[in-house]
């Protein structure tokens, strides 16, 4: 097998060991639109790079983590409801970003493959890069788990035991403007929300607790890479693509599952 091919499988294996976990704290807490107004404003991140010369990596995760920053801050003042503030700051980082790369010229860079990736792209430093941050991840969400399994059950009680909610709720905002910012080249920004959704989303239905929901989605997104780029070398089809593609098929597969355990439960 080519070297390029086990290289995207690597990325793709480990990007699943970060987007499991914190997949599923976007489904508990429903931060779904929240996830892909930050992968939006990864482009704005990609042109800040190109800009003043900093890595493209540290420059999405400097740009999300100030969209959420942002965000949290006119949250608290409640003058516009969260899904109005999400829609404003989602599209209007999306549009600045293509805005700002394609003033930069048309071959500054691709913009096709910043909005879809290319898993195949994938080199050695991109793989330690996304082995340092799989390692921090998951590291702290280890600390944090509990304070954050009680936020999502309720913030109250939480805060009354000194649990901290809300910097353990910045510090998960942070961890996904880290996976955004390392995996922008694997599946791209309007794709990386579907690689943390939609295994979470399956495996919600396959589990009991919040640890075995974890660990199915990541099993869920192991086999959703497998299944995209075993696809993607046959059909000559896009990675990136292929691989939220095999997602959505494991997602019907445990619908019809749970609707054919139903009937049998009902009879």
């Amino acid at each position: 097998m080519d070297d390029f091919i086990l290289r995207a499988l690597a990325a793709g294996l480990i990007l699943t060991l970060m987007t499991g976990p914190l997949g599923c704290f976007m489904v508990w807490r429903r931060l779904s639109y929240f996830g892909d107004t930050l992968a939006h404003g990864a482009l704005l991140g990609i042109a800040l790079s190109l800009l003043v010369g900093l890595a493209t990596q540290l420059s999405v995760f400097l740009v999300a983590a100030g969209i959420a920053a942002t965000l949290t801050e006119l949250e608290r003042r409640r003058q516009l409801s969260s899904d109005a503030l999400l829609g404003l700051m989602s599209h209007s980082t999306l549009a600045l970003g293509v805005v700002a790369i394609a003033l930069m010229g048309p071959n500054q860079i691709n913009l096709e493959s910043l909005l879809f990736g290319d898993l195949l792209l994938v080199n050695a430093g991109d793989l330690m890069l996304m082995g340092g941050t799989a390692i921090a991840v998951l590291g702290v969400l280890l600390v944090l788990w509990r304070p954050l399994i009680a936020a999502t059950l309720n913030n109250e009680l939480a805060a009354a035991e000194g649990l901290h909610p809300r910097a353990s709720q910045f510090c998960l905002t942070l961890m996904i403007a880290a996976v955004i910012a390392v995996s922008i080249k694997l599946v791209g920004a309007l794709l990386i929300t579907a690689m943390l959704i939609i295994p979470a989303a399956v495996a919600r239905g396959l589990s009991k607790s919040p640890e075995q929901m974890a660990l199915f989605a990541t099993a869920i997104g192991m086999l959703s890479v497998l299944v995209g780029i075993s696809g993607s070398w046959f059909a000559d089809t896009p990675t990136g693509p292929s691989v939220v593609l095999g997602a959505l098929l494991l997602f019907l597969a445990s619908q019809v599952y749970q609707a054919i355990l139903q009937r049998r439960e009902s009879q």
